[in-house]
């Protein structure tokens, strides 16, 4: 299942805060931030699609990610590949060291990052 760019927005704030109740979710958007309407709804859908839990405080919610940013990017990242690279990691890497402006000093820390990777196996 897949996120909003809306959904994913505030998924990152609550990665970057959790635990948190709604106000301080609001809060941590930049200007304008939204109605907390427009949130509760949000919340509600990612509680619906089993991104988000919550723990009952008094009256209130305190959310709580079920889904850990690394877990996500790393779906997204292969979905990514096999929709646009024909699922070829390859194809991926010559597309992503080509034409992200890498510097050096970045190219060769990808390629300390590869060759660790190959030890390992």
């Amino acid at each position: 299942m897949q996120l909003s760019k809306s959904e994913e927005e505030l998924m990152n704030i609550l990665w970057e805060k959790q635990p948190a109740f709604m106000k301080d979710l609001i809060e941590a958007y930049s200007d304008p931030q939204p109605a907390v309407t427009t949130v509760a709804t949000l919340l509600k859908r990612m509680t619906d699609k089993g991104f988000i839990g919550y723990n009952i405080v008094g009256r209130s919610r305190k959310y709580y990610a079920q889904v850990k940013k690394k877990d996500y990017f790393s779906r997204h990242v292969k979905r990514l590949i096999k929709n646009f690279f024909d699922d070829s990691t390859s194809q991926f890497a010559s597309f992503f060291t080509r034409n992200t402006n890498l510097s050096k000093k970045e190219l060769q820390d990808l390629r300390n990052l590869i060759d660790e990777e190959l030890k390992k196996k």
